[in-house]
């Protein structure tokens, strides 16, 4: 029986740790949801994806241009991201990639700055496990030849 329970406090504690590390750690949003507050004014949307991405697949329509690998490394995007919001850091601000990882690690580097709002869209461009994608769900797409 003592076994047992310890087996059962062990697998406890690996499960707590593992969701206490999880690197989804902020708020999501759909992308129909971030682009519906986007349309309205109410959150500040960001590609961070690199430029050959942006030329690749078009960027989300009304979306910032924010590369993540800033030549200044993280501070460098953080200090972009603050400038874009006037150093607003309780704006609300939907971060998207292709897929969705990128944009849960840039996240928690935003949140660990000091910007309070920051939404995931984790189902990216192109669609990941969490949806199939701004791209497939139809929503505006502005071609970026020259960026």
């Amino acid at each position: 029986m003592f076994a047992q329970r310890q087996t059962v406090v062990a697998a406890t504690l690996m499960l707590l740790s593992i969701a206490a590390c999880s690197p989804e750690s902020g708020p999501t949003l759909t992308a129909p949801d971030a682009h519906a507050q986007a349309q309205a004014g109410q959150l500040t949307l960001i590609d961070i994806r690199r430029p050959d991405e942006w030329r690749q697949t078009g960027v989300a329509a009304g979306a910032l241009r924010i590369n993540m690998a800033h030549p200044q490394g993280g501070s460098g995007f953080v200090q972009q991201v603050a400038a874009e919001l006037d150093g607003d850091r309780d704006a609300p601000i939907g971060i998207i990639c292709r897929t969705g990882n990128r944009t849960t690690r840039m996240q928690q580097t935003l949140r660990e700055a000091g910007f309070t709002r920051v939404y995931n869209i984790r189902e990216g461009m192109v669609g990941s496990s969490a949806g199939p994608g701004w791209i497939a769900r139809g929503l505006p797409v502005k071609a970026c030849p020259s960026c």
